[in-house]
């Protein structure tokens, strides 16, 4: 601990005496300074033991002495020491009520104790208290490293970091997600800070941040400051830090904290490496699959993929989206994202996952119904709202992603043509994600829905609609109940409220008008499929 004013009185050589502010003496003092200017407050930082002897001072005046103390205690100065039998045989009761007063600690300094023997003693005290923080510091920074070389992963090293500073400490993911917090307790108040470690992310690495401890931020159903650190070696973030304690940090617990940035840093920075070199080998593991030889990519994945083999597993490809305006893609590197969301919700599922980059794509093998596919569908939305919102051009970083159905290592060509296709869909409808359940629900309507389809519906149809716009007859509405009573006369008359041989006739006209014969089985389903997409872009 720093020196205090009760350790200066109780220090044997010093024989200090107690004149006013008993009550204020475990006050910490930052340093002893002797003054004998009539104002020294503009020289005064705030922690000192202030030393006069009364030289220049009027100290039998009660007014000047009210004045004195009065800028001294504003100013921050922890205590006045009065050299007694200098200029005054003893403290003027005016300086000893000017002190009760404003509760100044007042001390006696005999003749015989100098001025700097006080400071001597203050500096030897502040000495030795740095001394013992910065061995403490080193005790803690050997402690954690043994935590961090013990190969248990995060969680020991947050409990003794925990325990160091007093306090508790969590672990976030590139994701935000809790990683680990310690003690226990500490997670449902770590899972608060959502929002802080959002905005920390945000920013180029290094970034710190102090939130709590009473400051404009601060939780209203927690006292504590908790400091925010961010974590890796480069520009971006790869986790961060959460250091909550009842105060400040002092020297130790800074010590303590440095030495876990540090520590978790370079485990961030070497699970890069393995995870590059897992990247590698996934692409291989992806290439073989894709290229029908499923027994070959079992035996490469081993124990690292071959769980995500043994089970059906979805196949997923995500693209930036291109923007309208520019033909470009939009945002800083929103696949970055994803891949971060989909491994850390993985990971904490004990899940394996498979995430290669491809050029401006991004592959991902994940297991059906894990924790993996369900935080790509909660990120899209978290950054789109609903998948099936249309992206707006303005939004700045969309992304466009295709999902597979179920497969297994064998159907793995399809799956990827099946991601390729609902990717495909997901660009032309501006939808954030579609899967192929979507097209494959039975009905293929909504792939009608599409401005080519349209467009050859319009141009296969536009001679009917020409006609019944002279008012000659109502070819379109007769052909769409014709063919849905499948060619039935007799039906398709009745739900229009013609004779039948009306409705022959303006069958053979729709014959010579499109010039095709309405007996062939293709000209039917186009014409069929021309009035659905047609009725559906209505």
């Amino acid at each position: 601990m720093p020196p205090t004013l009760a350790s200066l009185v109780h220090h044997p050589a010093l024989k200090l005496t107690v004149r006013a502010g008993e009550d204020r003496l475990e006050t910490p003092v930052r340093w002893a300074h002797a003054s004998e200017l009539a104002d020294p407050v503009p020289y005064m930082e705030g922690g000192e033991l202030l030393l006069i002897t009364a030289m220049k001072l009027d100290a039998e005046d009660p007014e000047a002495m009210r004045r004195y103390v009065r800028r001294l205690a504003g100013a921050g100065v922890v205590g006045l020491g009065f050299a007694i039998g200098v200029n005054y045989e003893d403290i003027p009761d005016a300086l000893v009520q000017a002190a009760k007063d404003e509760d100044l600690p007042l001390l006696g300094v005999p003749r015989r104790t100098p001025f700097i023997a006080i400071s001597k003693a203050v500096s030897a005290a502040i000495a030795a208290d740095q001394y013992r923080a910065v061995t403490a510091g080193y005790e803690a920074q050997r402690d954690l490293t043994k935590a961090a070389l013990a190969g248990d992963g995060p969680a020991e090293l947050l409990a003794r970091l925990a325990a160091h500073v007093k306090g508790w400490a969590a672990l976030y993911d590139v994701s935000g997600a809790v990683v680990v917090a310690a003690p226990e307790w500490a997670a449902r108040r770590a899972a608060r800070l959502t929002a802080d470690i959002q905005r920390l992310q945000e920013r180029p690495a290094p970034a710190s941040s102090v939130v709590g401890g009473g400051g404009a931020d601060s939780d209203p159903d927690a006292d504590d400051r908790v400091e925010l650190q961010s974590l890796g070696a480069g520009r971006r973030v790869r986790g961060v830090l959460a250091v909550g304690t009842g105060a400040p940090l002092g020297i130790a617990e800074r010590y303590a904290v440095h030495s876990a940035i540090a520590l978790l840093t370079l485990t961030t920075e070497r699970s890069r490496s393995l995870q590059a070199a897992e990247q590698r080998l996934g692409a291989a593991v992806l290439r073989m699959l894709l290229a029908g030889e499923p027994d070959h990519a079992r035996a490469v994945a081993g124990d690292l993929y071959g769980g995500l083999l043994d089970a059906p597993f979805r196949l997923l490809i995500a693209e930036p989206a291109v923007s309208e305006t520019e033909g470009e893609p939009s945002g800083a590197d929103p696949l970055q994202g994803l891949a971060d969301a989909m491994e850390s919700a993985a990971s904490r599922a004990g899940e394996a996952v498979l995430v290669v980059p491809d050029g401006e794509r991004l592959v991902v093998l994940a297991a059906d119904g894990g924790e993996a596919v369900a935080a790509c569908t909660a990120h899209t939305e978290a950054r789109h709202g609903t998948s099936a919102r249309p992206l707006e051009p303005a939004d700045g970083d969309e992304l466009v992603v295709g999902l597979s159905a179920p497969a297994g290592p064998i159907a793995a060509v399809s799956a990827y043509r099946q991601a390729e296709q609902a990717l495909s869909v997901a660009k032309r409808r501006g939808r954030s994600l579609v899967e192929h359940e979507e097209l494959a629900a039975g009905s293929v309507m909504q792939l009608l829905a599409d401005d080519a389809v349209r467009s050859f519906a319009d141009s296969m149809l536009r001679a009917l609609h020409e006609h019944d716009a002279t008012g000659r007859g109502d070819l379109v509405a007769s052909l769409r109940a014709w063919l849905s009573r499948h060619g039935q006369w007799d039906a398709a008359a009745a739900d229009l409220g013609v004779h039948r041989h009306t409705l022959r006739y303006r069958m053979r006209r729709v014959e010579e008008i499109l010039g095709r014969s309405l007996d062939d089985a293709d000209v039917r389903m186009e014409l069929w499929l021309a009035l659905k997409a047609t009725s559906a872009g209505s």
